[in-house]
């Protein structure tokens, strides 16, 4: 499919980046690209809610792929129809370099917006998305922390927080805790048990247990679920996945009741470990949201770079978008936070399996 550009010199094609071989071989090579970029995650996306993923690049079939913005196609009853680059990504980047190839995939984006009369279209960049003439933005902001992996693992413990990270690291080894990691199902048992009662600890609903079935099949060996336990009980569990350079923190979720162990910092420190062992170059602690003042102070506190991260909707009109949830804290949510605390395991797993596929 083309759409034709308001400058008739560009024609934007749409390419499938899990049937074009292109997309992945472009990746490979472009250094912006990250895990959320891949076919791995979209097919994981595609397979868990029903996400279409589509790639808006300029480059013709046939030839090399030199750009790319890829989205996935939302279409809820609930939430309505909408694009979004990409669904659940902490960020995902626009991989246009030239500035009238980006003016074109953008115009492009609008176009398709105005034309199949979808409430918005949302791109989750770690760069500004520009102005577009004739289109409403609306803009939320996060923190993103990467920290640097190049310095030696002495320099990196050392540029930890002296009195929180480096002393809970010394008293997860002096409580005797034991870290394991894999993907079979004794580690996503753990994990998924954990992730209940952390997102219930939340007043959330956890994601459907076939979201990481499918992460896993998806990644496989790529993906780990590291998981610290107290004698026999788990206690915390990360997962991360390694792309090219960067390995990626993507969920965790812990037993409150032996947060003074230290076993998240064991978890985080094995990752660094793990790092340097293989030459990796960055671990990127993901998103957090600006008022998260506690995960933002333990994610500062690994003495990596802390960013801001913008996504930003496009939008016909005011009215058309939801403005990132500015009724945020209404009735209904307050309602809602009162009562997932006290649903049975059962109920709060169910309720998660129906609502994420709407979120997107």
């Amino acid at each position: 499919m083309i759409l034709t550009t308001v400058d008739t010199r560009l024609a934007v094609h749409t390419l499938d980046p899990l049937a074009d071989a292109r997309w992945a071989r472009f990746l490979e090579r472009h250094p912006r690209a990250s895990v959320f970029h891949t076919p791995a995650w979209l097919d994981a996306l595609r397979r868990t809610y029903g996400y279409s993923p589509v790639v808006l690049s300029v480059s013709p079939a046939g030839e090399t792929l030199d750009n790319g913005l890829v989205f996935c196609e939302v279409d809820s009853w609930l939430t309505g129809r909408r694009l979004v680059s990409v669904p659940f990504a902490d960020h995902c980047d626009a991989l246009v370099d030239e500035d009238s190839d980006a003016d074109a995939v953008l115009s492009a984006m609008i176009r398709k917006l105005r034309y199949e009369k979808l409430r918005y279209a949302e791109l989750r960049t770690v760069r500004f998305a520009g102005e577009l003439a004739g289109a409403v933005r609306s803009q939320h902001s996060y923190y993103l922390h990467r920290l640097d992996l190049r310095p030696s693992l002495d320099e990196l413990f050392r540029q930890c927080h002296r009195d929180s990270t480096q002393r809970k690291i010394r008293r997860a080894e002096r409580e005797g805790l034991r870290y394991e990691e894999g993907i079979s199902k004794p580690y996503l048992d753990a994990f998924y048990s954990l992730l209940i009662t952390t997102r219930r600890r939340h007043q959330l609903p956890p994601q459907p247990r076939s979201w990481f079935q499918n992460l896993i099949a998806a990644f496989g060996p790529h993906l780990k679920i590291r998981v610290a336990f107290k004698e026999n009980t788990a206690v915390a569990a990360i997962l991360t996945i390694r792309y090219k350079d960067t390995l990626y923190y993507k969920y965790g979720c812990s037993d409150e009741r032996f947060h003074n162990t230290g076993a998240m910092h064991l978890l985080f420190w094995k990752c660094i470990e793990e790092g340097k062992r293989d030459n990796l170059r960055t671990l990127d602690f993901g998103r957090t949201d600006l008022d998260g003042a506690g995960l933002v102070t333990f994610k500062d506190r690994w003495g990596g770079e802390r960013s801001v991260l913008s996504y930003t909707r496009f939008t016909e009109s005011e009215s058309s978008g939801d403005n990132f949830g500015s009724q945020r804290d209404g009735w209904q949510e307050r309602t809602a936070r009162r009562l997932l605390p006290r649903l049975p395991g059962r109920v709060l797993i169910s309720l998660g399996e129906l609502l994420y596929r709407h979120v997107g």
